[in-house]
């Protein structure tokens, strides 16, 4: 972004200093955070609408909270997204709770997953396995209940990850929320299992033969 623009706002010098002193365009970083949260949190699509909103530079140098953008521009320059998203993830939503320990936390661990997501895949149709069940009946709900796979996910037993996989590859979730009976957590539940499927990146071949050898291999 050009300085020019930024004095049409009448932004005045001390901010114009602050912001060059970033080495990321904080502006640029609140325009990211605000399509991702919109995005998480509304019916409002980053992905078809490439990460645009309706925000102007006036609107965020109004902004008490502006030098947290910033902040995460310099420190996340090149990862920014991936660190909003994974924070979001984790059902963060205000860029301040972003700025501590757990923001940090959420984004390292998001990046181990997806770093090695097909072991991470491994590991829990492994925990999935072991319930020794159909397998056609960990994507049920029963009498209204989650299914077994969405237990174990909010029991924190496997990964959202591999819940959005298996859901991409079987379509359970579309299926089975009509049987759901429960109005308090399912609606967020499946809006952020949706939500969260276009940012996992996975081979679906590979993963579908690491399912077909983990629950055939008994037969």
């Amino acid at each position: 972004m050009e300085f020019g623009l930024c004095h049409n706002y009448n932004i005045g010098y001390d901010v114009l200093s602050w912001w060059n002193d970033m080495s990321s365009d904080p502006f640029e970083s609140y325009k990211l955070y605000n399509a991702l949260k919109l995005h998480f949190e509304s019916g409002y699509d980053a992905i078809k609408y490439n990460f645009k909103s309706n925000v102007t530079p006036k609107s965020f140098f109004k902004r008490k909270d502006k030098y947290f953008f910033a902040k995460l521009a310099k420190k996340y320059n090149g990862n920014l997204k991936d660190y909003y998203i994974s924070n979001f993830k984790a059902g963060l939503s205000y860029v301040g709770d972003m700025m501590d320990e757990d923001g940090e936390r959420n984004y390292m661990d998001h990046k181990r997953i997806q770093e090695s997501i097909h072991r991470v895949f491994s590991i829990d149709i492994n925990r999935l396995d072991e319930e020794d069940i159909e397998f056609d009946n960990i994507f049920k709900s029963v009498d209204g209940q989650h299914p077994l796979i969405i237990k174990l996910w909010l029991q924190e037993e496997i990964s959202l990850e591999t819940v959005v996989i298996l859901n991409a590859i079987i379509g359970f979730i579309p299926r089975e929320a009509k049987h759901i009976s429960d109005t308090i957590i399912w609606p967020d539940t499946q809006r952020k299992i949706e939500k969260y499927t276009p940012f996992v990146n996975f081979n679906r071949s590979k993963c579908i033969a690491m399912l077909q050898k983990q629950f055939t291999k008994a037969q």
